[in-house]
């Protein structure tokens, strides 16, 4: 019994993940003689419990050696951009705080983090983007708002 209840958290919190982004691609801010150079990455995410949300969000990646090898510290530089693409659905009980995407900004204990915030008062999602870290964590962040309205298609 022990071992299906484990087994049962262990699929509920791998179901529960925030989503992974789409890359659309890659503009490079420095050219660097050796490695990689360093740039700026755009990728498009949809909200995984609010259909007709869609997020892009830009991110600084460093380039250099470490950077080709996967071992630099990319800087917390990113902005964010959420925009209505289809209907809007909301569910029943959407939670009144929640992150819906998260990405690895080094190689330990920094990340991008998205959190979609329900304004109820003003019928606005607000998407919040910061960066964690660990220890000493930064002050960045970026918000977009959608406010949820009827959506009709122009013809």
């Amino acid at each position: 019994m022990k071992r299906v209840l484990g087994f049962l958290l262990v699929i509920a919190s791998v179901v529960s993940l925030p989503v992974r982004a789409e890359s659309l691609g890659c503009v490079t801010t420095a050219w660097k003689l050796i490695g990689a150079n360093h740039r700026v990455c755009v990728e498009a995410f949809h909200d995984p419990k609010v259909p007709g949300v869609t997020c892009h969000v830009s991110q600084a990646k460093t380039g250099g050696i470490a950077g080709s090898v996967g071992l630099a510290q990319d800087p917390s530089q990113f902005s964010l951009a959420c925009r209505q693409t289809g209907p809007i659905s909301l569910p029943a009980s959407l939670p009144k705080d929640e992150v819906v995407f998260s990405e690895d900004t080094s190689i330990l204990f920094k990340e991008t983090r998205i959190s979609r915030l329900w304004d109820a008062k003003n019928n606005t999602l607000v998407y919040l983007a910061i960066s964690r870290k660990l220890i000493d964590g930064a002050p960045a962040n970026s918000i977009s708002t959608v406010p949820v309205m009827q959506w009709s298609v122009l013809r």
